[in-house]
């Protein structure tokens, strides 16, 4: 019998391959403004990007904001002249386009699917989540997908997550599992919102020790274990 019977799974990073995915979608948006593109661009955008999200989970930007600002300090950074809101625009385009899974996601799905039900829970955009994930064979095997842009607050806020149990029909605080790779969107808004959670980190980086997380795993199949009741 599960332990668990409505798992809350992250996207990005969890499910979905978000870098592969961005990577694309740079080139493209790069290209389109006459950029070269190269490894170095491709690796200060991510990190900037990132660092964007970070301030934006903190409630240091608006999402309006770090649409545009993460262009910005990119050009700016490399004395590119281009138009940040156009760039913005032709990337967001692009990458809801460009969907791909991690290896053993659909699998790992497949497996829980006839136990259990399944929700997205995203910060990403609305238009390139909708885009990614209606094209990618897991939409069939999940109940609804929450999208923060959609929803009016972002993860970890307590308002996004009591969004999604008020939605969820039958919902239950003590059969229900988060999934993420997000040590602060992901796990750390589901230990404030009073639900399990289960850690997914394949590069295997340390533990937080103040951080209460019931499962710490480093592949689909320690997720499906933690999920199942099965032994760890």
């Amino acid at each position: 019998m599960n332990r668990f019977h409505t798992v809350l799974f992250d996207a990005d990073g969890t499910l979905l391959d978000f870098h592969r995915s961005e990577r694309e979608a740079l080139k493209d948006c790069l290209t389109a403004h006459g950029i070269p593109c190269d490894e170095q661009l491709i690796h200060t955008y991510s990190r900037i990007n990132d660092d964007h999200w970070k301030m934006l989970e903190r409630g240091e930007i608006t999402r309006a904001q770090l649409y545009v600002q993460r262009f910005r300090v990119f050009l700016d950074t490399f004395g590119f002249d281009a138009d940040p809101s156009a760039m913005q625009t032709d990337y967001i385009n692009a990458l809801s386009t460009k969907s791909y899974l991690i290896d053993g996601a659909y699998e790992l799905c497949l497996r829980l699917h006839d136990t259990c039900r399944l929700y997205i829970i995203t910060n990403g955009n609305a238009k390139v989540q909708h885009g990614r994930f209606d094209a990618c064979p897991l939409k069939p095997l999940f109940e609804r997908s929450f999208i923060s842009e959609e929803v009016g607050f972002d993860k970890p806020r307590k308002e996004y997550f009591d969004y999604v149990k008020s939605e969820i029909p039958h919902f239950d605080l003590r059969d229900t599992l988060v999934v993420g790779d997000s040590l602060t969107s992901d796990i750390g808004g589901g230990i404030a919102a009073g639900l399990a959670t289960c850690w997914y980190n394949p590069s295997r980086k340390p533990t937080p020790a103040d951080m209460k997380i019931d499962f710490v795993v480093d592949d689909f199949d320690g997720v499906a274990r933690a999920v199942l009741g099965e032994d760890m």
